[in-house]
């Protein structure tokens, strides 16, 4: 089913925005008003608990209720033979409806990833007394690891990743890791329903690797079909992950699959870093790509061959990306290689070298930094290289980076914070993004902004509440600015709350069944934004609700 967003036949209806300066219609007073509650008096929660793969009713299964306004008053019942449960003389208000039954995922109302649907009493002409919670069955994915001989490889290391779909955007990402037993068995559970990828990476129990000029053996006096390594291997059978299959896992599945390793031909890379006084020693990693993410490749057959020159043994052929570090441990040089055959050398020189960037940050002036702030800078496929807690005098220091595009990011609880300007001596960026060239060094100064807004509205359809749609606030050039996207599912009347709302211009749209696509794309954000409403989000000026 392909989103869609509503259209002017159903709108999106602004109640109110505090503590900020904004446009929008004057309808939503209307809209509030239409939603006032009854006079005081008691209501009632009511419905069924299924499970959301056979829709049959779950007996025994646990049903909380906790008030919106204050968690901690919740009340529980369990399930009758029939699914059904009831929760009598409430007050008016909004709480919050969760299920919980073993062999389930527990679950909120209508959930999808960590929204949900509020339950809201007091509103006349709202059914509170008919709802339908799913529970989604546990899945588990299991399986072995054999060698070329079908006999199973104990100790394998096996890599479980994800397709997730958060923030808008498909990605495959690693959830969870396992060691095999001495049956070459591995299990991952409790999971749910998604698409998988695994991977499995062992050494081949007997494998000999000998160094050019020291070691065990030279070349020539060890059995060539022992100097051999197993690829990292997917299920399926491929070696890079962009030919790996997934594994698609349903609602109470226990998927099985079968990883069989086949040993090939090990190469040898040597290293030569140039001396000087400066760098008296010197230590290379090996990484090698994983979808979006660098896996470090364990090396343990390496060795000194001469001062400036180090030999690493063992390594299956294949595309990898390579790091230098000096004495002291700091990044020097980045790059990439095909190592398809023995004896490759590689030059420090042939790699691009790494750059570093001082950040100062600066706070409004009436705005005190957080204890607890961290510094990101993420790469073009959004993933964090560098990670810093903000030192008290402001200023912090990334060094060892690659050449490329950076967004500063700032991360902190319970307020959101955005960077929202660079400045240098002679640049000055609107938003957090930056390029670095090979071996450059940059000085900005970082302009902060809190996220002291909220935005609280309705989504309506032919004039009545449509609950379970994803609000999304979309920022003005959003592709420069992914951190200032905030997005809500719609309560059982309508209601949405986007929080921490960082000042600047925005456009509020409500799609339908758009959770699991790519709706943050550019191409479908241009289709979504002119079904929405604009938003201006000035500086703070603390307004008070009327």
């Amino acid at each position: 089913m392909t989103p869609r967003p509503f259209r002017r036949s159903s709108p999106i209806v602004f109640a109110l925005l505090i503590a900020a300066s904004a446009r929008f219609p004057l309808l939503a007073r209307q809209q509030a008003a239409s939603h006032e509650t009854k006079p005081a008096s008691t209501y009632r929660v009511a419905g069924v608990v299924v499970s959301a793969a056979t829709s049959a009713p779950l007996a025994q299964t646990r049903v909380f209720l906790v008030s919106s306004r204050n968690p901690s008053d919740s009340l529980s019942v369990v399930t009758q033979d029939d699914g059904r449960f009831s929760f009598n003389a409430l007050p008016a208000g909004k709480f919050s409806l969760r299920g919980a039954r073993r062999g389930y995922l527990s679950a909120a109302y209508e959930q999808h990833e960590q929204y949900s649907t509020a339950i809201v009493t007091g509103i006349p002409g709202l059914d509170t007394e008919n709802l339908t919670l799913r529970l989604v069955p546990l899945a588990a994915l299991s399986g072995t690891v054999l060698d070329e001989t079908g006999e199973p490889v104990r100790n394998a290391q096996v890599r479980l990743f994800v397709q997730s779909h958060r923030s808008g955007t498909t990605r495959v990402v690693p959830l969870s890791g396992a060691s095999t037993d001495d049956q070459g068995a591995f299990e991952f559970a409790p999971l749910q329903p998604a698409n998988y990828f695994v991977a499995a990476s062992a050494t081949p129990w007997y494998a000999v690797h000998p160094f050019s000029e020291a070691g065990d053996a030279p070349p020539g006096v060890v059995d060539p079909s022992l100097d051999v390594a197993y690829p990292r291997t997917f299920f399926g059978g491929a070696t890079d992950s962009d030919e790996a299959a997934p594994i698609n896992v349903q609602a109470g599945d226990h998927a099985q699959v079968e990883i069989r390793l086949t040993p090939v031909p090990s190469v040898r890379l040597t290293l030569h870093v140039a001396q000087d006084p400066g760098r008296s020693s010197f230590v290379g990693m090996i990484f090698q790509r994983t979808f979006e993410t660098l896996d470090a490749v364990p090396v343990t057959s390496f060795s000194p061959q001469s001062p400036g020159t180090m030999e690493i043994v063992g390594l299956p052929p294949g595309h990898y990306s390579y790091v230098l570090r000096g004495n002291r441990g700091e990044r020097t040089q980045q790059g990439e290689i095909d190592l398809r055959q023995s004896g490759q050398d590689l030059e420090d020189s042939a790699g691009e070298p790494l750059g570093h960037v001082r950040l100062t940050m600066s706070f409004p002036k009436d705005e005190a930094p957080p204890k607890q702030l961290g510094v990101g800078l993420q790469d073009q496929t959004n993933t964090t290289v560098a990670y810093q807690r903000l030192s008290e005098s402001g200023e912090l220091t990334f060094n060892g980076l690659a050449p490329g595009k950076y967004t500063v990011r700032l991360f902190a609880a319970p307020k959101a914070y955005s960077v929202t300007q660079l400045v240098s001596h002679d640049a000055q960026i609107s938003g957090a993004q930056f390029d670095l060239k090979p071996g450059e060094s940059q000085e900005w100064t970082a302009s902060v902004s809190a996220g002291n807004s909220i935005i609280q509205g309705f989504v309506t359809r032919a004039g009545k509440p449509a609950s379970g749609i994803m609000v999304v606030l979309i920022p003005k050039d959003p592709e420069s600015h992914q951190d200032l996207f905030r997005r809500d599912q719609s309560d059982l009347d309508g209601s949405f709350v986007l929080r921490g709302v960082i000042p600047g211009l925005y456009t509020v749209v409500a799609i339908e069944d758009a959770w699991g696509f790519d709706w943050s794309k550019p191409a479908l954000l241009a289709g979504y934004a002119q079904h929405g409403q604009a938003v201006t989000i000035a500086d703070p000026v603390q307004l008070q609700p009327r």
